[in-house]
């Protein structure tokens, strides 16, 4: 029995270090979109580093009680459930300024809110078309592609290792982009016809 009791601080511990670990994978995974959110809500960029800090705290206290349908939906929900949090910091932090001249009502933020997770919406669902796209493409071609975004990688680099010419290399870049533009379009159509 003691064992037990022992045992449970340490499991305790473990516990809360792997929640602590992947409430830090979301958060720097959907760290640019939670401070574009932001960035939407506010008049200037004043601030949005302060808002950024406040959202982060409260999200990791209620961390506890964020429940996604399923594990595979923990990243596509936790954006929309720290911009909520965002949205009532930045509400927070216009009111504490509210003496100053370039502060939104909160029916302005509101709807700039609306709005902008509108847009995050549509942003997830091309990232998500264009994962789904390249994953679709042979290895090389994916490599080919994403050469020129990927540090280490080159066109030239490519070249070298199969001995073809940079040129066609680049010239086949243009024809996969547009075959991935294509792609990434049809799933995106056929999304929203799916509703």
């Amino acid at each position: 029995m003691n064992d037990q009791a022992d045992n449970n601080p340490e499991q305790a511990a473990a516990g809360r270090e792997a929640q602590y670990s992947q409430f830090v994978a979301l958060l720097a995974r959907h760290d640019q979109s939670i401070r574009r959110f932001v960035r939407s809500l506010l008049p200037s960029r004043e601030g949005v580093d302060d808002v950024m800090q406040e959202t982060a705290l409260e999200c990791w206290k209620k961390f506890s009680e964020f429940t996604p349908a399923t594990p595979e939906d923990a990243v596509d929900e936790f954006v929309r459930w720290a911009c909520v949090i965002a949205r009532f910091k930045a509400m927070s932090w216009q009111r504490d300024r509210g003496r100053d001249r370039l502060v939104f009502r909160e029916c302005v933020i509101e709807a700039l809110a609306a709005a902008a997770l509108d847009s995050l919406d549509q942003q997830e669902s091309e990232r998500r078309a264009i994962e789904n796209c390249l994953q679709t493409m042979p290895d090389d071609q994916r490599r080919l592609v994403l050469s020129v975004h990927s540090p280490g990688e080159s066109v030239a680099l490519i070249a070298a290792e199969t001995g073809q010419k940079a040129r066609r290399l680049y010239s086949r870049i243009n024809v996969l982009r547009n075959l991935l533009l294509d792609c990434v379009q049809q799933r995106l159509t056929g999304e929203a016809a799916n509703g």
